[in-house]
């Protein structure tokens, strides 16, 4: 995931990464968009419906279709156009907006990757080691 790896001078040679989460929620707290969504949006992208998306990711059809539904309600717009089934088994498409929000977010999740990565650099540089850790602020 990060090319970016340090190793930090202590008593014996340690090697650090630094990891961040990172995800859009709205005003109340709730998850708007974030890892898990991307890839059940990508899942079914690639298969072609939430239920081998479901299969795929081992995950139940109710949890991937409430988790679809709560994201297009807090966004106010549609991720997918759903086919009902029937004799062609029906299906599901990412709406374009759906790509758009896909690829901004893969955009916003590398740039956080990128800068956490320098910020980190940059505290190693200046030395942890066990009689300088870092401190919570």
């Amino acid at each position: 995931m990060h090319d970016n790896v340090l190793n930090i001078m202590t008593e014996e040679k340690k090697t650090f990464y630094i990891r961040s989460k990172v995800w859009i929620e709205d005003e109340d707290g709730n998850v708007v968009f974030g890892l898990g969504r991307m890839r059940i949006l990508e899942a079914i992208e690639r298969l072609g419906s939430i239920n081998a998306a479901a299969k795929a990711l081992k995950m139940g059809y109710r949890a991937i279709w409430g988790r679809i539904t709560a994201s297009e309600e807090r966004l106010g717009k549609a991720l997918l156009v759903r086919n009902i089934g029937g004799s062609s088994g029906g299906g599901s498409q990412l709406t374009p907006y759906a790509k758009s929000l896909m690829e901004k977010f893969r955009n916003l999740h590398r740039t956080v990757e990128i800068e956490s990565d320098a910020l980190f650099e940059n505290v190693a540089v200046s030395g942890i080691s066990p009689e300088h850790p870092i401190e919570k602020t």
